[in-house]
Parts: structure tokens; sequence; C-alpha cells
């Protein structure tokens, strides 16, 4: 993200001095990508940078009203552009807020996923019971919250179909994924139920290998790459919002493109 610089213009630069860590995190937490002044700060809360409440509760009335023009903004029948298989890049990029020498193999004999909330067949599924599952293969642009992208080809069971298999209530606001490395993400019902939003077990036609999220991961063609957990574990369907790694961190929970 691009770095916030002091105006030419405005309150005091000392003070802009005292409370620029504290500036830069309220930019990073609603991820722009210009300046943002300390007296648009000031606008929002009608108070100084001193107190840190207000402006927290400023960002998560800014927040939630962004998320539900986003979800009302959603269109669950559009699908997002198509790529030739020409443009794949081979292997993805890795994406973690870890390195890849951290990332720690999961065992995929003994791999299960198991379901909860609002699923009437909560039985786990293995490896072999998902791949054999009707599959869909998509080639799709992902587009991280960092700025960079790349097209990928990935192949697996459509969300919604397998949600759909298991007696999930499809009326449930959230469906809620955790992780082997402990990752908490969630998504919307009408974004897990979106054709292109797949339970990915492969990727440019061979198994998704160890860095990038064996032997199951969620792959979406309408949310920002950290909306798309890997090595998934679990999933629950429910209407608690179950927030996410990120989320907590101060990012978006909607997050569509």
């Amino acid at each position: 993200m691009r770095s916030l610089h002091r105006p030419d213009t405005g309150p005091d630069p000392a003070i802009l001095d005292n409370h620029l860590p504290r500036v830069r995190e309220v930019e990073r937490r609603l991820m722009l990508r210009g300046g943002l002044s300390l007296g648009l700060l000031t606008m929002l809360t009608g108070c100084s940078p001193e107190k840190n409440h207000e402006i927290d509760a400023a960002l998560r009335a800014i927040s939630s009203f962004n998320d539900q023009v986003q979800a009302r903004l959603f269109d669950p029948n559009k699908l997002a552009p198509i790529y030739p298989a020409s443009r794949v890049l081979k292997p993805p990029r890795f994406n973690a807020y870890y390195d890849i020498q951290q990332v720690k193999p999961v065992d995929g004999a003994s791999w299960k996923l198991e379901l909860g909330g609002l699923i009437a067949d909560k039985r786990p599924w293995n490896t072999q019971q998902i791949a054999a599952l009707p599959q869909r293969e998509i080639i799709i642009r992902h587009i991280c919250v960092e700025g960079w992208d790349y097209i990928g080809q990935w192949s697996g069971v459509p969300l919604g179909d397998f949600l759909k298999r298991v007696g999930a209530d499809l009326k449930a606001r959230y469906v809620a994924f955790q992780t082997a490395d402990n990752y908490l993400s969630s998504i919307d019902m009408a974004t897990a139920l979106h054709p292109q939003t797949l339970l990915a077990t492969r990727y440019a036609g061979a198994p998704i290998t160890d860095p990038f999220g064996y032997p199951l991961r969620l792959r979406t063609s309408t949310k920002l790459g950290f909306k798309n957990p890997k090595w998934i574990t679990s999933m629950e369907v429910t209407n608690t919002y179950p927030s996410g790694y990120w989320e907590k961190q101060g990012f978006n929970w909607f997050s569509g493109i």
C-alpha cells in the first residue's frame, strides 16, 4: 500500500508526526490507495487523534457500511471473466501471513473435512470422497489486496453443490472455514453459492501441492485473495458472524471484487 505523506496544509505538523503510526494504521485498515489526511480523520470523528476509541468507532462504522453496500451490489449470477490456458501462471503465486518455508505439509491419508453448524449431514469427508464428486474447472484472476494478481487454473467441487449435498441451510448468512495453519476465514452465503466458487483440489490439471493448499482450498472469483483459505480442515454454516484472521486486523469482511 502507498505510504501516507504529510499534507502541505492543515493541522500542526508536530501533531501529525506524533500520531503518524496511528494514522498509518487507519490507512491500512481502510485499505486506501491514496493519502489520508489528519483533517479527514477529524472531520469523520469530530475529535482529535488522541481519542483513539472515537476514531475506532468511526472506522468500524465505515467498514460495516462498506460491507453492506458491497453485499447489496453483489450479483450472484454475474460471472467473472474467464481466461485462456496460455495465460495461466505455473506454479501459482504463494501468499500467506508467513514465509513459504514455514508451510507444514498436510497428511492427505489422514486428512478429514469436518462439517458443523447448520448442516444436516455432518459426517466428515476424506480426500477420496471429495475427489469422487463432480468437478468443475475455471481459469480466473486472483487479485491480492497488496496490489498484485495472476491468472490461475483451478479445478474442484462447486461449493454450492457440496452444500446442497450435505443438507446445508442455504438461507443461512455465513460459511466459515478453519485451516490446518489455524487461519480463520468466512464468506457470505451468496458467494458460497456462486457458480464460480470452488472447493479446489487441482491446479493447472494436477493436484494442488503442499505450499498452495493441499488437499483442499477455497477458490472464489468474486473475493480478494485473503478470502480464499488454503489447507481447509473444517467448514461451518452459521448465522453468527464468524469474522476472519485479517478482518480481526482491520480489513473489510466482504472484500468483494
